[in-house]
């Protein structure tokens, strides 16, 4: 096998491609929820999601999410990242935010805009019911009257 001095640019080209992919699936890796006193933040990798607590209908604790139609995103393991649509709804094509870092575990369902919806988990179970108690309360403290 004769080797030129052309074949560095594919070693250089190969070894951006793995980087790259490898920083893409750390990205992945986890959801990333920041939560402010007026806004709760989702990001996983390429999805973001920012909710304004005083647009939130409701949060719901459900055991799985529905039947829908992947738009982009992927499903790994016991992840589940994306836009999708569900089948029911599918004429006017209303998109779904699926943030699932273990799908075997209850996920939090957030509404709001009136019929925005959000499905997240966090892969430690706990973590992700003390969220949603703090989200619940946040939505009982908006909904008060004063």
């Amino acid at each position: 096998m004769h080797f030129t001095k052309k074949n560095w640019v594919w070693t250089v080209v190969l070894i951006l491609t793995v980087i790259c992919c490898a920083f893409i699936l750390i990205l992945h890796l986890k959801n990333w929820v920041s939560n402010s006193d007026n806004s709760l933040e989702i990001r996983s990798g390429f999805y973001n999601v920012e909710i304004p607590l005083n647009e939130l209908d409701s949060v719901v604790l459900v055991e799985r999410i529905p039947p829908m139609e992947r738009l982009h995103g992927f499903s790994a393991l016991e992840k589940e990242k994306g836009v999708f649509r569900e089948f029911k709804d599918s004429l006017t094509d209303k998109k779904v935010h699926v943030f699932v870092d273990n799908i075997e575990q209850h996920k939090v369902k957030l509404v709001y805009k009136d019929s925005t919806y959000v499905y997240f988990n966090l892969k430690d179970s706990v973590q992700t019911l003390q969220l949603f108690q703090k989200l619940g309360g946040k939505i009982g403290a908006l909904s008060a009257p004063n």
